[in-house]
């Protein structure tokens, strides 16, 4: 799980700048970083919460010879073997996250799943902990050195145990900075990267997903036309799309022609383009709704991947791209489900019938040990495939593993935490029914998030 240059030098002091709470980390004390964190957050308070504008203009601040890549973890004694923890730096990284998530998503997450939509305080605060810095290379402003899905999938599970809804509204700007840092070329990183390592982060999404029935990723309805200029013209719709109505920036899947299924570039304001609100049973905070495209047309370079390979290239980083959502979905469900076995356990400790804790009966204790089993499972699988995505070697065997596992575990853990509470699992007064809906999207969505 190495991670390269310590995120604790660059990333995490930008981090720490909108954590009110997190000052009183334990972590900092232990790799001496109080000093700057306490720095960092009177930075904060005295700039005040930024909000991205909806009319921004990317242009590229400067232009590069070749495209920036993050290099790839390796050891070229054993290359079949992997180290499943984390590192000091990853680990700092995940209490840090997890903080913010139990102290500021976890008491907002019951109002945002009403609004569906997450305040934009909370937004604006978690792109302050580097979010979309990641997966970009250093050399554009990213904050380590190697390729690291591992890290984005614990951010992201860490997430998950404050709000799935929140977390992929969260995260959902970080798809597109780590598609377009994994594939994109020199001209699309120049032009589209730097915003995302900025203090102006913008909102952004990654749309796979259409509304039918027995929804296929690599099978679109969505099209792309090559057009006589050189160019595309899409058409389509795509749904579900995290935060959609306020995102400026698009990475869409569509079928390019009769060549298979490829990634574009869309700005929000492209002619063509236009949304609509589309809530869901779960994942409410995130905001999703509906892309419609008709007649979307794009230049050339909004092919994302085709590189020197051409269209072949372009397939390859798509099929990757179906990959790796899926990855950090089944990451967003392990945090989810330590959630629901953290509140459950404690529920059933302190839960009396009969004159003694209902957690001294045996069906309710196996019931609960049996989603530590499952959840221990899927947190395993789903960091086994992380750790191959970043030593270079074939992942999409061991991401279709996990996101198996998770698609039919996940849900029983949610539906196994409302049989415990009984009828106090079903009422809103307790966070377990909604944690029950957002689980269930593990197995159905498409994108949005990436790892």
């Amino acid at each position: 799980m190495a991670s390269g240059q310590k995120i604790s030098e660059r990333g995490m002091a930008a981090g720490l700048r909108a954590l009110n709470r997190v000052a009183s980390s334990p972590a900092l004390d232990r790799l001496g970083l109080r000093e700057q964190a306490v720095k960092a957050l009177n930075g904060a308070g005295r700039n005040g919460t930024r909000v991205a504008s909806a009319g921004r203009t990317f242009a590229a601040a400067q232009r590069l010879s070749s495209p920036a890549r993050q290099r790839t973890a390796s050891d070229p004694d054993r290359p079949d073997l992997f180290d499943l923890t984390p590192t000091e730096e990853q680990q700092l990284l995940r209490e840090t996250v997890g903080e913010f998530a139990l102290q500021r998503l976890r008491p907002a997450a019951g109002g945002a799943d009403d609004a569906t939509a997450t305040p934009p305080e909370l937004l604006a605060q978690a792109n302050e902990l580097g979010l979309t810095m990641v997966g970009v290379p250093e050399e554009l402003g990213g904050v380590v050195t190697e390729r690291s899905a591992t890290t984005a999938v614990l951010m992201a599970e860490a997430l998950a145990r404050g709000d799935m809804g929140i977390a992929v509204a969260c995260l959902a700007p970080a798809a597109v900075s780590t598609a377009i840092a994994l594939w994109g070329d020199a001209d699309q990183q120049s032009k589209y990267l730097p915003p995302f390592v900025s203090d102006d982060v913008p909102a952004a999404a990654l749309a796979l997903m259409e509304s039918r029935p027995l929804s296929d990723p690599l099978s679109h309805a969505t099209r792309a036309v090559k057009s006589p200029d050189g160019g595309y013209v899409l058409h389509g719709a795509k749904a579900l799309v995290p935060r959609a109505a306020d995102a400026e920036l698009f990475v869409i899947g569509a079928r390019l022609g009769d060549r298979g299924p490829a990634l574009f570039v869309v700005e929000s304001g492209t002619e063509g383009l236009s949304v609509a609100p589309e809530p869901g049973i779960g994942v409410r905070a995130a905001a999703t709704g509906r892309l419609e495209l008709s007649d979307v047309r794009l230049p050339a370079s909004a092919l994302l991947g085709g590189g020197a390979g051409g269209s072949d290239s372009a397939g390859a980083a798509y099929r990757d791209c179906v990959s790796l959502a899926r990855l950090a979905w089944c990451a967003l469900a392990v945090g989810t489900g330590q959630a629901v076995l953290d509140y459950v356990t404690g529920y059933v400790s302190e839960r009396r019938a009969f004159g003694e804790p209902i957690a001294q009966r045996q069906a309710v204790a196996f019931a609960v040990a049996n989603i530590a089993i499952e959840l221990d499972g899927l947190r395993l699988a789903t960091y086994r495939a992380a750790a191959r995505a970043d030593r270079g070697l074939d992942f999409h065997r061991e991401v279709a593993l996990a996101r198996q596992l998770c698609a039919r575990h996940a849900m029983a853990i949610g539906s196994d935490g409302i049989q415990l509470l009984g009828g106090h699992g079903y009422v809103k007064e307790h966070p377990v029914e909604r944690w029950y809906r957002d689980l269930r999207a593990t197995g159905m969505l498409e994108g949005g998030i990436l790892v």
